[in-house]
């Protein structure tokens, strides 16, 4: 798929959103992007992570490591294209991520992080430290969508289907447009 398909995926299922929305990280914007609404039929799954399954084989990864929620769906998917082991981390109760459910990585285990959207990248930080600290090795990161507004770095190889410029604002500094509509936290 190329960016252009991606693009048009993302807008025909309703999954970018236009407003003003509160990120995780508390920042603002005026677009979201949510990617389950673009994973809500199966077709798009399977295109989606056939898509990014390819851009990822190379890196022999022998298992998929994926943050919940937004990591989920896309994670199991790329996991069955490319034949691999799939879990997945999930909050504890301090809102941390942590491998629960009996999920374990061995020394060495070649590892594939794979989220659904990327802005600042703490989840997938989050998750790269659940791999080492299991002494897996980090083979790389995939996403759906790259929307960071700087070059993200983790130490490993980054791969993702598109890279959106989507502006954030800092909350206490709006710009007028913003300050007259309503904020909401549709999730992540």
């Amino acid at each position: 798929m190329t960016p252009e398909e991606v693009l048009q995926l993302l807008q025909k299922t309703g999954a970018l959103l236009e407003g003003h929305f509160i990120l995780r990280s508390g920042r603002r914007s005026r677009q979201f992007v949510q990617c389950a609404r673009a994973l809500e039929r199966m077709p798009d799954v399977r295109r989606l992570g056939q898509a990014l399954a390819e851009r990822v084989r190379d890196l022999n990864a022998a298992t998929v490591l994926a943050p919940a929620m937004g990591g989920l769906v896309i994670g199991q998917e790329i996991a069955r294209q490319l034949g691999l082991r799939y879990l997945f981390a999930e909050k504890a109760a301090d809102g941390s991520l942590r491998l629960r459910r009996g999920f374990a990585l061995t020394p060495g285990e070649r590892t594939l992080i794979v989220e659904d959207v990327v802005t600042r990248g703490g989840r997938v930080k989050e998750t790269i430290a659940i791999a080492e600290a299991a002494e897996g090795t980090v083979a790389g990161v995939a996403a759906l969508v790259d929307r960071s507004e700087t070059e993200l770095s983790f130490g490993c190889p980054f791969y993702s289907l598109i890279r959106l410029n989507i502006e954030t604002h800092d909350p206490e500094n709006l710009p007028p447009d913003l300050l007259a509509v309503p904020a909401v936290k549709p999730g992540s």
